[in-house]
């Protein structure tokens, strides 16, 4: 697959901004006291979406503007449905807005955000593992 430079670019900066996202939650989570968990899983839920659509891009897949992990999982080639669970991306969903915004939501706790990160961290190995394969993308 050859690729202009300029998309690989894009693609580099979708990753790297999902790296940084992954980096703030993993950090935020080492907070023993008050640690605010909706913070975590909204930067985990962050990391998710820009994965997906560093897929995406890399298959010159239009995603438009949207925070829903599952809409965007369903613009996936099926090979890559496979790397994910449809049901876990739905539980991240929730925090694109409730993490953000006060409301009558449950409270987040410290086994949710773990869990979120968890996911996080699983996405990022297994898209990264597509990207380099499909247009060597290093590290």
């Amino acid at each position: 697959m050859n690729e202009p430079p300029e998309h690989l670019q894009l693609l580099r900066q979708w990753v790297g901004k999902a790296d940084e996202d992954l980096r703030t939650a993993e950090h935020i989570l080492t907070l023993e006291e008050a640690c605010p968990f909706s913070s975590v899983c909204f930067h985990a839920q962050q990391c998710v979406e820009k994965y997906l659509k560093a897929l995406l891009l890399s298959h010159n897949t239009p995603f438009g503007r949207t925070h829903d992990l599952v809409r965007l999982y369903d613009l996936l080639a099926e090979q890559h449905r496979r790397l994910l669970d449809v049901e876990e991306l739905a539980v991240l969903n929730r925090y694109a807005v409730e993490a953000r915004y006060p409301g009558d939501w449950e409270p987040i706790d410290r086994k949710e955000a773990e869990f979120a990160v968890g996911l996080a961290l699983r996405t990022r190995n297994d898209v990264r593992a597509v990207l380099s394969e499909e247009l060597r993308l290093n590290e």
